[in-house]
């Protein structure tokens, strides 16, 4: 694995981990009053189009962190609308 690999997996962590606090409290809070259901949306399907990106370039970074980054977006979208 290269240096550019380990600092995309890197960023990747960072970005990606930066969506489980907010994930975990909506959770738990079942509170999505002050989330935006639009931003949501169009960041959901812009982070689909950056998994589809990684995979069809096989850029691991990109394709870990946007599949792990969808499912936290989802769960939030999720209780956005269900909570809404």
């Amino acid at each position: 694995m290269n240096w550019i690999t380990i600092i995309g997996l890197v960023a990747a962590s960072c970005t990606t981990i930066s969506f489980l606090p907010q994930a975990v409290k909506i959770i738990k809070t079942k509170h999505t009053k002050d989330l935006s259901l639009g931003m949501y949306i169009l960041f959901s399907a812009g982070v689909l189009f950056w998994l589809l990106y990684g995979i069809l370039t096989k850029d691991l970074p990109v394709l870990l962190a946007n599949a792990i980054t969808l499912s936290l977006s989802v769960v939030i979208l999720f209780f956005k609308i269900k909570y809404k």
